[in-house]
């Protein structure tokens, strides 16, 4: 089975491992089948075993120390420890002329970004805590400076990822840390591990033909839709602090020939790593030379981010049916990096779960903007749905197919890890039955929180495939805006008593301009939805409590992002520090901030706002 859903990495024809079939991006509606073709799992496990499922709750408990007061530091203060540079192969070559890097994971650069009387735009509380970092640290006359790259951070080795990628379906190479450059890792109070790295910082010997530099208006988006999705429970790279550089950076937003100036700035986003799928692919790709490092760049991985995998033993008898026709028995116990392909999978098909559930769309799902611990990374062209448009894309770049629209990210997700495991299994860390159980399981474990979700959000008994799929329907047909929706449906009683006049009225915010067509197709679908209701005898407002703890009512509109853009573009920061406020409590009611739940005005669905281009 796991030929269907591999692809060679399309490398040179020197490259002497096994190549794998190439295949096309599955539909939606094939990941729905292949799910259900899957027959059911028969899991070997003792009473006193861990399953799957235990591993992977375990592994996302944070580890703890025997100190858990969380210290306040200082800058110079901080507990670096420099697992990555120490233990992974590095470039031998000093200068930061764009190349191709060899037999390397990392290559040691310094920023290098001009700057003059840099500002601190915006920081971040919640981030300096986990660092044990004083909050005081930014009111220091010298942090922007720091933080801006222009000086340089005490205790701190700074140094470019090389990693590679397939991007829009095509192997694109070597890419790389283009313009981020990692200052190093710290661990905190809590024993862990955090990496601390500035987008736009300058080049490195990945920026190919770039300059290695950020522009503000992709530096505020990145830094607010960082903590926007934290805030929401959904896992994500953080941001430290947003920095103006006080220099302009020149740029092409639309690729049309009409480049201009703009403020650059550079953010420090946090991480536990910044480890991709292309980390692995990159190497994988180079030929039998190179496979060695796959296997160290894994063994790193599992030892400093999946510990507990690590310390898994053949006594723990962890096996199970890999659901083919000979029914083979995978002992994830026996094999470490089998245990922890199955644990990517599961985080990968969790995340996009969690998209789906909010309504974000990344924009950009290449292999090397996937996370190997199921981070969102890489805030690009991303958007949350308006109006519900299973084809959305936020991104220009990809309207003439749409591969990474809004209803296409759960199959793209699969495909992604399908590159993944190639590139494990091309170092021989996995066999084929191995990788096939990793792929099920991603089908599997996307399928039972996708349903999970969208249960808790329409606040169901039990999971309803029909009601969704109508729900869903009706959305799609009237452009129901997504967000909005789904707050005010908790309004609806369960009262099958209720007059078709009175059926629709706690829907009418959202229910706009629609005839007497639509509107009897609601109120059956409505209809219907309290009937399901009624039976579950949990009390309206309990329902609407829980209703609302997953459906927020704020969210990081891309006409909000833009407001705030264009007055930090004039110097004015009141704006992006407001919103920082506001999607920190996605949930809350908040009273007086209602202006940032409206629906979007006429002039946030002009491009430069509803969609963006990869440029930056």
């Amino acid at each position: 089975m796991f030929s269907h859903f591999t692809t060679s990495l399309s490398h040179p024809a020197t490259v002497s491992h096994r190549r794998l079939r190439p295949i096309l991006p599955l539909p939606t509606s094939k990941v729905l089948n292949f799910h259900r073709k899957t027959p059911s799992f028969s899991t070997n496990v003792s009473m006193n075993s861990p399953t799957v499922d235990s591993i992977a709750n375990e592994l996302n408990k944070p580890s703890l120390s025997k100190d858990n007061k969380g210290a306040k530091l200082k800058l110079d203060e901080l507990n670096w420890d420099h697992s990555f540079v120490r233990e992974l192969p590095t470039d031998p070559c000093t200068d930061v002329i764009p190349r191709q890097v060899f037999h390397a994971c990392y290559s040691k650069v310094s920023p290098s970004v001009q700057v003059s009387n840099p500002q601190l735009v915006a920081y971040s509380l919640p981030v300096a805590h986990i660092l044990d970092l004083d909050p005081k640290q930014f009111e220091r006359p010298d942090f922007a400076d720091i933080f801006s790259g222009a000086s340089s951070l005490a205790g701190g080795f700074s140094y470019a990822q090389c990693y590679g990628g397939h991007q829009f379906g095509r192997w694109a190479g070597q890419l790389g840390d283009g313009r981020a450059i990692t200052l190093g890792e710290i661990v905190n109070s809590k024993s862990q591990r955090w990496e601390l790295q500035l987008k736009g910082a300058g080049k490195t010997p990945y920026s190919r033909f770039s300059d290695g530099l950020a522009v503000l208006r992709s530096s505020i988006r990145e830094f607010l839709c960082s903590e926007a999705m934290h805030s929401l429970g959904i896992p994500t790279t953080r941001a430290l602090s947003l920095v103006t550089t006080g220099t302009y950076v020149r740029r092409d937003m639309f690729y049309d020939g009409n480049p201009k100036d703009e403020p650059g700035a550079v953010v420090c986003r946090v991480a536990q790593s910044f480890l991709r799928f292309g980390s692995f692919q990159i190497h994988a790709s180079r030929g039998k030379e190179d496979l060695e490092i796959v296997k160290t760049l894994a063994d790193y991985t599992i030892k400093y981010h999946f510990p507990r995998i690590e310390n898994t033993t053949k006594s723990d008898r962890l096996s199970s049916s890999t659901g083919l026709e000979n029914d083979s028995i995978v002992d994830l116990a026996s094999n470490k990096y089998a245990a922890w392909a199955v644990e990517v999978a599961e985080r990968t098909a969790s995340l996009i779960a969690s998209w789906q559930g909010v309504g974000f769309t990344h924009g950009v799902m290449n292999t090397d903007n996937m996370s190997v611990l199921g981070l969102t990374i890489d805030y690009g062209p991303f958007g949350f749905l308006d109006v519900f448009d299973p084809s959305f894309t936020p991104n220009t770049t990809d309207l003439p197919g749409r591969r990474y629209c809004f209803s296409n990210q759960p199959d793209v997700g699969l495909w992604n890890m399908a590159q993944f495991i190639s590139a494990l299994s091309s170092a021989d860390l996995l066999n084929e039955h191995e990788a096939d159980y990793a792929l099920e399981r991603y089908a599997t474990r996307f399928m039972n929180e996708y349903q999970a979700v969208m249960t808790k959000k329409l606040g169901l008994p039990k999971y309803n495939k029909q009601v969704i799929s109508e729900l869903l329907n009706n959305m799609a047909v009237d452009k129901v805006d997504y967000t909005n929706f789904f707050r005010l449906l908790s309004n609806v009683k369960a009262d099958l008593t209720t007059s078709d006049e009175e059926l629709l009225v706690p829907l009418k915010p959202v229910l706009l301009d629609i005839g007497q067509e639509r509107k009897e197709a609601w109120t059956g679908w409505v209809r219907t939805y309290i009937k399901e209701l009624s039976g579950s005898g949990v009390q309206d407002e309990d329902r609407k409590a829980l209703m609302n703890s997953v459906n927020p009512k704020y969210i990081l509109r891309n006409y909000l992002c833009q407001t705030a853009i264009d007055m930090a573009e004039q110097g004015d920061f009141k704006e992006v520090r407001r919103l920082l406020k506001v999607i920190e409590r996605p949930y809350d009611e908040q009273p007086g901030m209602d202006k940032y739940a409206r629906l979007p005005p006429a002039w946030a669905s002009r491009p430069g706002v509803c969609m963006l281009s990869c440029s930056s």
